[in-house]
């Protein structure tokens, strides 16, 4: 992907093999896969198999999770960005999902809706898609909480596998206005 998103401090890029590292770090601590299951990673292979799974998905449906970048010292922190969802999740087949993770240490500066807005702004804009959805864990309050700050309406909980979660839809023309 020739794909580039920045904000006044990230940099958003398309997720790269070099990264198995640093995903591997962050799906292996079990706080930051606290709400996604609690199924932390045990060996780099799984951040591989991850990456190889992203890079396809930007063949197949032109978007995928973006590795995120402090651009004061080009530090990787997580992923945030826009995934297609072609399986079934509450009933619903193909539509966008907004989605981010960081590494612990970044917590609680802002990063998550920084990336955030810099994605909705993408998705509506230049994408121009109606509709963008995020899935969160009822339990997960800083992850409710960011994507109500942008808008998303709450439309039902549902189990993701065992995971009980809030199902929000945010509208182009809601959030445009």
């Amino acid at each position: 992907m020739n794909l580039i998103l920045e904000t006044e401090r990230l940099i958003l890029r398309e997720m790269l093999p070099s990264d198995a590292e640093g995903m591997f770090k962050l799906d292996s601590n079990p706080n930051v896969v606290k709400y996604l299951g609690n199924k932390p990673f045990t060996s780099i292979e799984q951040s591989i198999t991850i990456i190889n799974n992203v890079r396809k998905q930007y063949l197949d449906n032109g978007i995928g999770r973006f590795v995120v970048v402090l651009k004061e010292n080009n530090e990787m922190i997580g992923w945030a960005g826009i995934k297609f969802v072609t399986d079934i999740e509450n009933n619903q087949t193909n539509f966008y999902d907004l989605g981010y993770r960081l590494h612990e240490e970044h917590w609680g500066k802002g990063y998550a809706s920084e990336a955030t807005k810099a994605w909705l702004d993408y998705f509506f804009q230049t994408m121009k898609h109606p509709v963008l959805v995020a899935n969160v864990n009822v339990d997960n309050l800083g992850s409710n909480k960011i994507v109500k700050k942008f808008g998303f309406q709450f439309k039902e909980t549902f189990y993701y596998e065992d995971i009980h979660c809030n199902w929000y839809e945010l509208k182009k023309e809601e959030y445009l206005k």
